[in-house]
């Protein structure tokens, strides 16, 4: 493991070097010995002394912020068009910000993923989990280690400026490794650009995103970018997935010498003993690996963290130990554990699914969980891939005995008409198993209503979420608080 290090600023035209190395244009406007201490693209939190990087959004043009953040202290700008009426500060000019922020990003704060041991997690599914995993598992063999997705920050994958901070922090932090979910649209818009790896993994992929790939291979394309020896030297990937095999198989064939190392997992390697709504176990290694997650999907992520761990220079049986303190992942197969539920002898589980192989993985794992009925409570985003929709609704009323097809976070659009969209999508011989209710609260408490022994409620789509976004207003609403609160208020 790396030993730490402090950010020390570098100069315009060191950053400028930087660029270059990365096969990139640059001119330098002004004093380039300028020194720079830290890169941000948000114009609210320029320090003195900071680069600011003038990206382009859809609703706003960071060119038109960088007269503000120089007065505000900013020593360098990175732009794609030089700038009048910024004074003497020195301008990186560059043919699009986008393709540089990554690069400049991580010598402005220090390379911080080169001195830590950096781990990318990416696919469609299981990132959360297996990530949580990985951290707890390398804080027990005595390797303090951070986490970057989805349960830490607005974004699964932060922007470049946010991330190498962020990275920068957990060095000072005096952290040695760090375990990151590498999103596609990180990918896609070269948020991890000039991020080192010591180890990539490849969970899975299934049908998401296609509002910004616009097709399953534009998607795989996406998530196939990080599996480069630009990124990392070692690839850890499932090949029980059909797109894992692929992957792995393009790496293992490939010609140009350019190669990675591959390390794959196959469920297959493993004889499972045992999975319940709260623990697996399985034979690994000649090891008994118990692990306290339900579901058994969780037998893939945890072999895959487990897979992970293995690939590096740590002690292997310290880290092993860590399952056995290994808490629930929030949102992720979390079983809602109340004096109501165990009266009552029902199962209520909230995930976090919401793809049509998260929530097909997600109800096969309750549908072995009980000889009794399973109750699904879901919904899909507004203003997302709508194509998922119908696929989705097809799935929960097959896979379910009753389906509720709700809202989700609508953010503006109808949420009847997102419902009509998903219930397009059933079968005439499955329709009478499907229950329109928009009200997501409503249709948590019906779910809880109609169970009866032995059935498992599954309220999935959420998961961790503590808000729902309706469009017009934002909302307190955690499917596990609400579920715990409907069933208070039966009893």
């Amino acid at each position: 493991m790396r030993a730490k290090t402090s950010v020390q600023p570098v100069s315009a035209a060191e950053v400028a070097d930087r660029l270059r190395a990365a096969g990139l244009t640059v001119r330098v406007v002004g004093d380039p010995s300028i020194m720079v201490h830290g890169l941000t693209h948000d114009s609210r939190t320029v320090r003195t002394g900071q680069m600011f990087a003038c990206l382009r959004g859809h609703l706003f043009d960071g060119h038109d912020y960088a007269s503000q953040t120089v007065a505000d202290g900013a020593s360098a700008l990175l732009v794609d068009h030089e700038l009048a009426g910024v004074g003497e500060t020195a301008q990186l000019v560059v043919d699009d910000t986008r393709l540089a922020v990554g690069h400049a990003s991580a010598i402005a704060w220090g390379d911080p993923s080169q001195h830590v041991t950096m781990i990318g997690i990416t696919g469609t599914n299981g990132k959360t989990t297996t990530a949580q995993i990985v951290a707890e598992l390398l804080d027990a063999a005595d390797q303090p280690t951070g986490i970057i997705g989805t349960l830490h920050g607005l974004r699964t994958t932060p922007e470049a400026p946010e991330l190498h901070a962020k990275l920068a922090e957990f060095v000072k932090q005096g952290k040695r490794a760090v375990v990151m979910e590498v999103s596609s649209h990180a990918l896609a818009l070269h948020r991890i650009d000039g991020t080192v790896f010591d180890l990539v993994a490849f969970t899975n992929l299934g049908h998401d995103h296609l509002d910004l790939h616009g097709s399953p291979e534009a998607y795989f394309r996406a998530k196939s970018a990080l599996f480069t020896p630009t990124f990392a030297p070692l690839a850890v990937i499932n090949v029980d997935d059909i797109m894992g095999r692929l992957l792995a198989n393009t790496l293992s064939d490939c010609s140009n010498g350019e190669t990675m190392s591959v390390m794959t997992v196959d469920r297959n390697d493993v004889k499972v003993a045992a999975v319940t709504a709260t623990e697996h176990a399985y034979q690994w290694n000649g090891r008994t690996i118990s692990v306290p997650l339900g579901g058994e999907f969780n037998v893939a992520n945890s072999l895959m963290a487990l897979s992970i761990v293995a690939a590096l220079d740590i002690d292997i049986d310290a880290a092993i130990s860590g399952f056995e303190s290994l808490a629930a992942v929030p949102g992720r197969f979390e079983v809602i554990d109340t004096d109501q539920t165990r009266s009552r002898g029902i199962t209520v589980v909230v995930d976090y699914a919401h793809t049509p192989d998260g929530l097909e993985r997600l109800l096969r794992a309750a549908r072995a969980l009980t000889d009794a009925r399973v109750i699904a409570v879901f919904g899909c985003a507004g203003h997302r891939d709508r194509q998922k929709r119908p696929i989705m609704g097809e799935l929960a009323a097959r896979l379910a005995d009753l389906a509720i097809a709700t809202s989700d976070n609508p953010r503006g659009e109808n949420p009847d008409a997102i419902i009509n969209d998903v219930i397009e999508g059933v079968s005439e011989h499955y329709r009478a198993r499907v229950i329109a209710l928009a009200d997501r609260r409503g249709a948590i408490r019906r779910a809880l209503e109609v169970a009866q022994p032995d059935d498992v409620v599954v309220i999935a789509g959420k998961g961790h979420e503590a808000t729902q976004d309706l469009g017009a207003e934002t909302i307190k609403f955690d499917d596990r608080l609400v579920a715990i609160e409907e069933l208070k208020d039966m009893s």
